[in-house]
This record gives C-alpha cells, sequence and structure tokens, in this order.
C-alpha cells in the first residue's frame, strides 16, 4: 500500500488549505477496509493525531482543530481529505496521512498500517 499527500503550503492565518491523501496498492483488503488518520508534526514536537475518519466515516478530531477542520473520505476514489479552515500559526507542521487496517478512531501512532510522505503546511502570522 501506498499513501500521497499533497496540499500543503504556504499560507496566511485565517486562511485554508485542502490536504489530500491518495491510496493505491490494495489488493485483498480494500480501502474501505481501513480507517484513515492525518498527524501532524512540528519541529521539536512529537508527531500527533489530528482527525481520523473511520471505516463507517464517523470523524473524530484532536480538541485543537474542531469546528475548523474537516476530515472526509471517497472510497471510490481511494482518498481521503483534510479540510482546513481558520488556519492559525499553531497549524504549522508537516501532516502525514496514515491507515489502520480495520481500524478505529481516535488514531493512534504505534496502530497505524501504512503512512505516507508528509507535506508541509506553513501559516504565517
Amino acid at each position: 500500500v501506498q499513501l500521497q499527500a499533497s496540499g500543503g503550503g504556504l499560507v496566511q492565518a485565517g486562511g485554508s488549505l485542502r490536504l489530500s491523501c491518495a491510496a493505491s496498492g490494495f489488493t485483498r483488503i480494500t480501502f474501505d477496509s481501513y480507517a484513515i488518520a492525518w498527524f501532524r508534526q512540528a519541529p521539536g514536537n512529537e508527531r500527533e493525531a489530528v482527525s481520523c475518519i473511520n471505516m463507517n466515516s464517523s470523524p473524530h478530531y484532536v480538541d485543537s482543530v474542531k469546528g475548523r477542520f474537516t476530515i472526509s473520505r471517497d472510497n471510490a476514489k481511494n482518498a481521503a481529505y483534510l479540510q482546513m479552515n481558520s488556519l492559525e500559526p499553531e497549524d504549522t507542521a508537516v501532516y502525514y496521512c496514515a491507515v489502520e487496517r480495520i481500524g478505529s478512531c481516535p488514531a493512534r501512532y504505534a496502530a497505524m498500517d501504512y503512512w505516507g510522505k508528509g507535506t508541509q503546511v506553513t501559516v504565517s502570522s
């Protein structure tokens, strides 16, 4: 399984970005059997789970992004998205998508089966 995150960039505080996670390489177990999560890691910080969506498309968010971020998935396209609104400088980090086979939310770092390379999000004040 391969994951490719994209959509990061530089944005001013209050702005928006939409991250995408494209997944491929599924064989016996298909994309819709995976929970999908977005993690982020800022310099000097541990990687934290930001949002997760399970197989039933129920979302979960860390408190700091509730009301600002929206996670979604499109099983037909093997893709997931993270719409980020009202961005704050504290959201600056490298964002990673990850999947857990028959997983649940909230996501746990050690439980994820596959990771994509990150995409940088920088929010200027």
